[in-house]
């Protein structure tokens, strides 16, 4: 009986690295690929090269920058400019990783994808996706988009393992002088981290007021894309109390600032959501939700609309941002999830 085949999404850092060595040690017929996702930031090709040429494993380069710039890279330039913040990084699973690049798997016949995710799957009534075993590095909220037929084809081989047991496989496995030693980036095509830079480079920003609830102007600001909510420093203005964004006014182009408790809300509206079952729940007891990638769990209950999810935050969150993802959970199983309206 022919090895399970799998291709391994390599990127030449220590998590790809470690699930593509782990998987051929474990007896499967692996492959590796890696994605060329942005015209001049291509450094991950020559890692992962020669981690596979050390694993012995083919390795194939697929070419999905057009497909990034047009999922990933406009959107983000088009929220941030608009007063969003924008979560790149799902859109990257949803439509690169577990979109493009999981047909490309397909086309290989009966093969599944790996990645270096830190995740886990379960099976009950269909598939599920579960938090990490390391909380630490969960990425499951970023996961929250994936639907039946691409967990069906996915392997998250570092699901069960700490992110200090992996760094000491890295070694056990001789990949630590041939992978990148940087951490990866939250987005891989801003290296320096500059977004409002970055953003105006693509689109030209238009100065505008910054106001007081009451709409009172208290000075000027650059562009909506220089400013986030919950943002203090660099607003350029004088107060006897500290102030911070509290949202960005894309139709009036306004930034309006306020005290630091005025930032809790409680109540929010989501859109584009969707369910890791592929239907919502008709069980709506234990539901916590996660507002932003390192934001606590808390309670929340929700109520369906024709186009949208009304929540309710049973403990309330400190700036919550227009654009950022919403996750679902009951324990450690994630539900799905939204963008915040």
């Amino acid at each position: 009986m022919s090895a399970q085949r799998v291709m391994v999404a390599m990127s030449g850092g220590v998590d790809s690295s470690v699930a593509a060595a782990l998987l051929k040690t474990q007896g499967f017929d692996v492959c590796g690929v890696t994605c060329a996702l942005f015209p001049g930031q291509n450094d991950t090709v020559p890692s992962a090269q020669a981690v596979a040429r050390h694993l012995d494993i083919p390795l194939e380069v697929l070419d999905l920058s057009a497909l990034f710039i047009h999922k990933v890279v406009t959107p983000f330039c088009r929220d941030y400019s608009a007063g969003r913040t924008p979560n790149p990084c799902v859109y990257c699973n949803r439509f690169i990783k577990f979109g493009a690049l999981l047909d490309y798997v397909h086309t290989h016949g009966e093969c599944s994808l790996a990645t270096g995710h830190y995740a886990r799957l379960g099976h009950a009534q269909g598939y599920q996706l579960l938090q990490a075993a390391d909380k630490t590095k969960d990425q499951s909220y970023f996961l929250h988009t994936l639907n039946q037929r691409q967990l069906a084809a996915t392997i998250f081989p570092l699901g069960e393992i700490a992110k200090t047991e992996v760094r000491g496989l890295a070694d056990k496995f001789g990949l630590s002088g041939l992978i990148r030693q940087e951490e990866s980036q939250d987005l891989c095509f801003v290296p320096d981290g500059d977004y409002a830079s970055f953003v105006t480079s693509h689109q030209e920003a238009e100065a505008g007021e910054i106001v007081d609830p009451g709409g009172q102007v208290l000075g000027r600001h650059r562009g909506l894309a220089y400013y986030t909510v919950g943002q203090r420093k660099g607003l350029g203005i004088t107060s006897p109390t500290p102030l911070y964004v509290m949202r960005l006014d894309a139709i009036h182009n306004q930034v309006v600032v306020g005290p630091h408790e005025a930032l809790f809300q409680s109540q929010l509206t989501a859109r584009e959501v969707t369910w890791i079952s592929e239907v919502p729940p008709t069980d709506l007891s234990g539901i916590t939700a996660r507002v932003r990638y390192k934001s606590p769990e808390v309670a929340a209950s929700i109520a369906f609309t024709s186009n949208t999810l009304e929540v309710k935050l049973l403990t309330p969150q400190w700036g919550i941002a227009p654009g950022q993802s919403i996750v679902f959970y009951r324990g450690e199983e994630v539900l799905g999830g939204g963008i915040i309206e």
